[in-house]
């Protein structure tokens, strides 16, 4: 005849495998935590940019409008593209924002170009 306790230890059942359990559950419920902070920061400190438009000026200057969406209170830096035919870069500027307490803004810069632009863009937004 079988007793409980050779159930329990054929089966794997019993104090000894209860602490292995729990230590890897709170392993898990931790590592999820981190995770989930780390994906709610990342997303806390992303810009979302518009485009709004482009203006050939003239030879020498691309005009591009466009819009930001940032976290308020925190600077924000933007690389601003001109281009030609081919795609090709022929200006490009690094725009500085300070911090404001709108979280949209609209802007308008200049960029000077080396030879014939097709079309203005942003290329990138970030915070710091």
């Amino acid at each position: 005849m079988t007793t409980p306790a050779q159930l329990d230890e054929r089966y794997g059942r019993g104090p000894r495998r209860r602490l292995p359990m729990i230590v890897g559950g709170a392993i898990a419920v931790a590592a999820i935590g981190v995770f989930g902070w780390w994906t709610v920061q990342g997303s806390a400190n992303t810009v979302d940019v518009t485009d709004r438009g482009f203006d050939l000026t003239d030879a020498h200057t691309v005009t591009v409008s466009f819009q930001i969406s940032a976290p308020a209170d925190r600077p924000v830096h933007c690389i601003l593209e001109a281009q030609d035919v081919e795609f090709g870069i022929v200006g490009w500027k690094v725009i500085d924002y300070p911090a404001s307490s709108q979280r949209a803004r609209a802007f308008t810069e200049r960029i000077p170009v080396v030879g014939e632009a097709t079309t203005g863009l942003v290329n990138s937004c970030w915070v710091s």
